[in-house]
C-alpha cells in the first residue's frame, strides 16, 4: 500500500510542477510583450529639416528634443540635422521611408506634389494670423489630410508653422497683381503656389534655395515668394529693395515619420513623442507671432522698404484658386469651404 501511495504522491508533485511551469511561461510571455519593458529602452531619434539653425523650425526642433528628454526622464534624445545636411526634402523622405531617419520637418509645399490634399493649406489669404492656422491644424479635416500620407508608408504626425508668405522684389515696388506681369519670381516648386503666381501673370521659377541669393543679385530673377524669417536668415535684404508683407499664404511643415516604425513603438512612447511635439509646435507659434513687428523693423533697418498690399487686390486670383483646387479633391474642397471667410 505504501508503494502505491508513493507513486500517487510522486504523480501529484509532477503535476504541480508542470502546472507551475506552465503558469510561469504564460506570465513570461505576457510580460515580454507588454509596453513596460519595451518603453524602458533608451532611444536616440534622428530628425532632419531644410532650414538654417536660426530659423523657427530649427528652434522648434530643439524644443522638441528638450521635451522628449524631459518627459522620458532622459531616456529619449534627439539628434537634429538642419540646413539640408542629409540632402533635399526628397532625399529626407526617402530616408524616412527606409527608416534611417526617424522624423522629418517636410514642407507641405513639397508634399503637395506627392499627396495633392496638402495643396489646401496654400489657399490664398485663408488665414489672417498664425494663431488661426494653428487652430485649424487641430481640426478633423486637417487630420484627414495628414492621413493621406499613409498609403505611402508615412505617418503625418502634425503641422509646424513658420511665418506666412510675403513677396520680395529686387528693384520694383509691386502694388497690384498687374505689376507682377512678366516678373520672374522664385517660387517653391509646389503646384498650388506656382499656380497662384501664374494667375497674377508672373513667371514662377523653381530654383533651389541655395541658389536664390545669387539669382536675385545678378538679375536672373526679379524677386521671390518667401517668409520674413528666411528673408532675414538668408540676408535677402542685401540684394532686394522691396518687401511686400502680403501674408498671403501660411507656410506649414509636416512632421512625418515612418508609419510602421512609429506605430510599432509602445503606446507610452508614442504619447511622449506626440505630447513633446505638441509643446514644440505651440512654442513655435507663440514665439513667431510675437516676432512679426520685430522682423519687419529689422528688415527696414537693413535698407529694405517694407509695405503692405490689401488682400482685395487679389480677389480674382483667390476666386480662381478656390474654383480650380476645389475640383481636385473633396478634402481640399471641404478645407476651403471650412476656412474661407
Amino acid at each position: 500500500m505504501s508503494k502505491w501511495l508513493r507513486i500517487i504522491s510522486l504523480g501529484a508533485i509532477l503535476t504541480l510542477i508542470l502546472f507551475a511551469a506552465g503558469c510561469g511561461n504564460s506570465k513570461e510571455k505576457t510580460t515580454g510583450s507588454s509596453s513596460v519593458n519595451k518603453s524602458g529602452e533608451k532611444q536616440t531619434f534622428k530628425l532632419a529639416h531644410i532650414t538654417p539653425t536660426d530659423h523657427m523650425w530649427h528652434k522648434a526642433a530643439e524644443k522638441f528634443g528638450e521635451e522628449l528628454k524631459s518627459r522620458s526622464d532622459g531616456r529619449m534624445e534627439l539628434e537634429i540635422y538642419p540646413a539640408s545636411q542629409l540632402g533635399t526634402e526628397a532625399d529626407m523622405v526617402q530616408q524616412i521611408e527606409s527608416g534611417s531617419i526617424d522624423f522629418g520637418l517636410i514642407t507641405a509645399a513639397y508634399l503637395s506634389a506627392r499627396a495633392p490634399e496638402f495643396a489646401a493649406w496654400f489657399m490664398p489669404y485663408g488665414f489672417s494670423t498664425l494663431e488661426e492656422a494653428n487652430e485649424a491644424r487641430k481640426s478633423d479635416i486637417s487630420k484627414k489630410i495628414l492621413s493621406s500620407l499613409e498609403e505611402q508608408g508615412l505617418k503625418g504626425l502634425d503641422y509646424l508653422f513658420a511665418g506666412q508668405r510675403v513677396m520680395i522684389f529686387k528693384d520694383k515696388q509691386v502694388k497690384t497683381p498687374a505689376d507682377m506681369n512678366g516678373l520672374k519670381l522664385r517660387v517653391t516648386p509646389s503646384p498650388p503656389m506656382q499656380d497662384f503666381y501664374r494667375s497674377t501673370g508672373a513667371a514662377p521659377e523653381g530654383l533651389p534655395l541655395p541658389e536664390v541669393y545669387a539669382a536675385i543679385q545678378t538679375g536672373v530673377i526679379d524677386g521671390m515668394d518667401m517668409d520674413l524669417d528666411a528673408t532675414i536668415t538668408n540676408k535677402y535684404y542685401e540684394v532686394a529693395k522691396y518687401g511686400a508683407v502680403t501674408n498671403h499664404m501660411v507656410w506649414p511643415s509636416v512632421v512625418i515619420a515612418n508609419q510602421s516604425k512609429f506605430e510599432g513603438m509602445p503606446e507610452e512612447d508614442r504619447k511622449i513623442v506626440t505630447d513633446s511635439l505638441e509643446a514644440a509646435i505651440e512654442f513655435a507659434v507663440t514665439t513667431r507671432s510675437a516676432q512679426e513687428e520685430e522682423f519687419k523693423n529689422e528688415l527696414s533697418e537693413n535698407g529694405m522698404e517694407i509695405y503692405e498690399i490689401s488682400p482685395k487686390e487679389f480677389n480674382k486670383q483667390i476666386e480662381e484658386f478656390d474654383q480650380i483646387y476645389s475640383e481636385k479633391s473633396p478634402l481640399i474642397k471641404e478645407f476651403i469651404k471650412t476656412y474661407r471667410k
